[in-house]
């Protein structure tokens, strides 16, 4: 999913989160002996598949699923299931990998077992071309993973706060309102002058995602490495262009400051503290936990600024530590069919990587109750299939951090902007030297 949520949790959640994934048991032990056999996912965001776990369990009861997950803080999640990976034991049978971190395991291919051994040619029709192509290893020999889902992109907003400010709040007259970054800008200035008590924004990190992802997409096709895999944070026209676009939005004093996914990101969501947020499908299902059942119908859904782009998506892929190989393999399965991803997409809005999933009207005429309604298959998977991936490289993450501690620190106002962007090009190169 995206997944791409990324950032530290309050403390309490982190030590809830570490305890829980070092408690919860090695993939694939046994409950009881001659018991079911037990799988553990591992998991980060939300994946929305709670209640495909029952319906798995129903249809196969000498099977017991566990999933251990670390909330949206994928900076905790990684770093442990990388050490797993090279320790041999402590990962979970089935484990999701976020695409932003899939080229470091695909350097690893030897650590997960090969689908292609398992059956899952036979799938290839059952995802988006570039999406199946994203999981094999170079030599198109193997396969460590099966997509979830993509990242199509939207901007969510509340309506209440811009009634507030005395904007339009029906989403296709939103979406009118800013049809180019430079008029997101020009209507955010309009909304600051109404002193409605809230930032336009919610940071400085999420908008500069967006842009850079649909900035890249549009273009090259990759942003910080080049498809050779060379590091290119400093001389991709698209990173600086994405760089400062977010920077004038900065200037004009729009954004709240709250950290992505801090305890003051999640605080800000109940309080209404901000009126809009860079939304790829995944993030609803973060919008909806976050502000809680009281802001139910004060959320809605406009197209983003700029030209559609894709941020997020995640694979599964079957370690080969697990001792339930065969098992995890079917499950993987599962969840990434057209049944599962229909069904997380119903739980927690991740939107799927399956054709025949976008497809059904059970996406395809889908609307959110908790957005008002909004026709959420019309927004993001009308135009799933023609979503433009970005190109990750093999240190993508570190850089990626990098770059976003930079701009972080010109949204707190610790740096100016070229100050920052001579930190961010520096401390991604040391970063990707690693």
């Amino acid at each position: 999913m995206g997944v791409f949520p990324r950032r530290r949790l309050a403390a309490v959640a982190l030590v809830a989160a570490t305890a829980l994934l070092t408690t919860a048991g090695c993939g694939g032990d046994e409950s009881a002996e001659g018991g079911p056999v037990t799988l553990t996912v591992d998991v980060f965001g939300q994946m929305g598949y709670q209640e495909l776990y029952q319906e798995y369990m129903a249809a196969h009861p000498d099977v017991k699923i566990v999933e251990r997950g670390t909330g949206g803080n994928l900076d905790e999640y990684s770093p442990k299931l990388t050490q797993w990976l090279a320790a041999g034991k402590g990962a979970g049978d089935v484990v999701a990998i976020e695409e932003g971190l899939l080229v470091e395991y695909k350097a690893n291919p030897q650590n997960f077992v090969n689908l292609l051994d398992h059956g899952a040619a036979e799938l290839k029709g059952n995802f988006l071309d570039w999406k199946w192509n994203q999981a094999l290893t170079a030599d198109g020999k193997q396969l460590i993973g099966l997509g979830t889902d993509v990242g199509g992109m939207a901007m969510c907003y509340r309506s209440d706060l811009f009634a507030k400010a005395g904007l339009p709040t029906q989403r296709d007259e939103v979406s009118k309102l800013w049809p180019t970054w430079q008029d997101y800008i020009a209507t955010g200035e309009k909304f600051k002058a109404a002193n409605t008590g809230a930032a336009f924004l919610d940071s400085a990190t999420n908008i500069f995602n967006t842009i850079v992802l649909q900035t890249a997409g549009n273009a090259q096709g990759y942003h910080y490495y080049d498809t050779a895999n060379n590091l290119v944070v400093d001389s991709n026209p698209a990173v600086r262009q994405a760089w400062d676009t977010t920077m004038d939005i900065l200037d004009s004093g729009l954004s709240g400051k709250y950290g992505s996914w801090s305890e003051e990101w999640v605080s800000a969501f109940k309080q209404a503290k901000f009126a809009t947020i860079a939304c790829p499908a995944w993030m609803t299902g973060t919008i909806e936990g976050n502000a809680g059942p009281a802001a139910k119908g004060k959320w809605d859904i406009a197209q983003v600024p700029g030209n559609g782009g894709n941020w997020g998506g995640s694979f599964l892929a079957v370690p080969k530590q697990s001792k339930h190989q065969a098992e995890a393999i079917e499950l993987a399965k599962f969840l990434t069919s057209a049944q599962g991803q229909i069904g997380a997409f119903k739980a927690k809005g991740p939107l799927p990587s399956n054709p025949q999933a976008l497809d059904d009207p059970a996406v395809a005429d889908s609307t959110n109750a908790y957005f008002s309604d909004a026709p959420v298959g019309k927004i993001f998977a009308a135009g799933a299939k023609s979503l433009k991936p970005v190109y990750m490289g093999p240190k993508n993450q570190a850089v990626r951090t990098e770059v976003e501690n930079a701009v972080r620190t010109v949204d707190l106002g610790q740096r100016s902007p070229e100050q920052a962007w001579t930190d961010a090009v520096n401390n991604a190169k040391k970063a990707a030297a690693k």
